[in-house]
C-alpha cells in the first residue's frame, strides 16, 4: 500500500523529508515509555560510545548545534539521563556522563533502536539494506 499519490513530483527533498517523518514517528512512540525523544536517545548512543566528551565534542559527533544540544542536555540533566562532571584539564568545561538509570536502560533502549531499524527496512533485501545506508551516508557525507 502506497501513502503517495501517483502524481507527487520526483523530488529527493520530499521524499527523504516523509522517509524521515515516518521513521521518526515510529521510535518516537517506541521511546514514549522511557519518557525520551528520539534526540535525547540519540545523545544517549553518542555518550555510551563515547563516555566524557564535552558539549561541543557531543554536538560535533552527532551533527547538532549547541543551541538545539544546550537545552536538551538541560533536560536530561534534570531528569537524571546524564550526568555533567567538570572535565578533568579544564574546570569550566562540563564532561558529560549516561546516568545509573541511563545505563540500567542501556539494552533495553539499544534494541528499541534495533527493532526501530529492522521495521524501517524489513521490506529490503539484505544488499538493498546496505546500499540503502551507503546512500544515505553518501547524501550525509555530501558537500
Amino acid at each position: 500500500m502506497s501513502y503517495l499519490p501517483d502524481d507527487v513530483p520526483d523530488c529527493m527533498v520530499f521524499l527523504l523529508g516523509k522517509a524521515y517523518q515516518k521513521a521518526h514517528a515510529r521510535f518516537k512512540s517506541q521511546l514514549i515509555p522511557y519518557g525520551l525523544t528520539n534526540l535525547q536517545h540519540l545523545v544517549l548512543e553518542g555518550l555510551w560510545y563515547k563516555q566524557g566528551m564535552t558539549a561541543a565534542q557531543l554536538g560535533k559527533f552527532l551533527i547538532l548545534d549547541k543551541a538545539t544540544l544546550s537545552g536538551v542536555l538541560d533536560r536530561m540533566a534534570s531528569n537524571d539521563w546524564i550526568l555533567k562532571k567538570p572535565h578533568p584539564e579544564d574546570r569550566r568545561t562540563l564532561s558529560l556522563f549516561t546516568s545509573p538509570k541511563a545505563d540500567g536502560l542501556k539494552e533495553k533502549l539499544i534494541q528499541e533502536r534495533i527493532q526501530a531499524n529492522e521495521q524501517i527496512l524489513k521490506a529490503f533485501s539484505l544488499e538493498e539494506k546496505l546500499l540503502f545506508k551507503r546512500l544515505l551516508t553518501d547524501v550525509i557525507n555530501s558537500e
